[in-house]
């Protein structure tokens, strides 16, 4: 219950510190990989807000889904970000994003950092702080976190399709 209570006030201070301002939103659907101590695949979606280019945010939520000890293992996860580049008078204006955010999941929270390359694919590290002491299956999920992502806008995927 208390973390259900935690991941809802991090999301509801999210979204009131980004409502001052008039942000142009956009929905994302992502599958990746992440390597937490174990091997996950990830799917779920995440919600692009932005005012200019030069500063992102991305919230999101997905799933994470692998083998933990020889068994199934599924965790949700919830995720924010900040993609930044202010690099100004280049030919391709922000190729690239740095990236800076955290996730959190039933077992763990994880800040982390990494690049972008157009806001697509994302590649990502930092380290996982666990939550609670029994850990997934017996397993302790916590130590060096890498994630790899590949984001898809719905627009794109709906103008493919038709």
């Amino acid at each position: 219950m208390k973390l259900k209570l935690f991941f809802l006030i991090i999301l509801l201070f999210l979204m009131s510190s980004l409502t001052k301002a008039q942000l142009t939103a956009h929905t994302l659907v992502h599958v990746g990989y992440v390597y937490q101590n174990q091997s996950f695949g990830e799917i779920g979606g995440r919600l692009l807000l932005l005012n200019n280019d030069d500063v992102i945010f991305r919230i999101g939520a997905s799933g994470l889904f692998g083998s933990v000890n020889g068994k199934f293992a599924a965790m949700p996860k919830v995720q924010a970000d900040v993609l930044f580049n202010f690099e100004k008078n280049v030919d391709l204006n922000h190729a690239y994003y740095f990236l800076g955010g955290a996730e959190i999941t039933t077992q763990y929270i994880a800040p982390k950092v990494g690049v972008t390359l157009f806001g697509l694919v994302d590649l990502t590290g930092g380290y996982a702080f666990p939550l609670g002491t029994e850990g997934l299956h017996g397993k302790k999920l916590e130590g060096f976190n890498l994630n790899f992502t590949i984001n898809l806008p719905i627009v794109m995927i709906r103008d493919l399709l038709e």
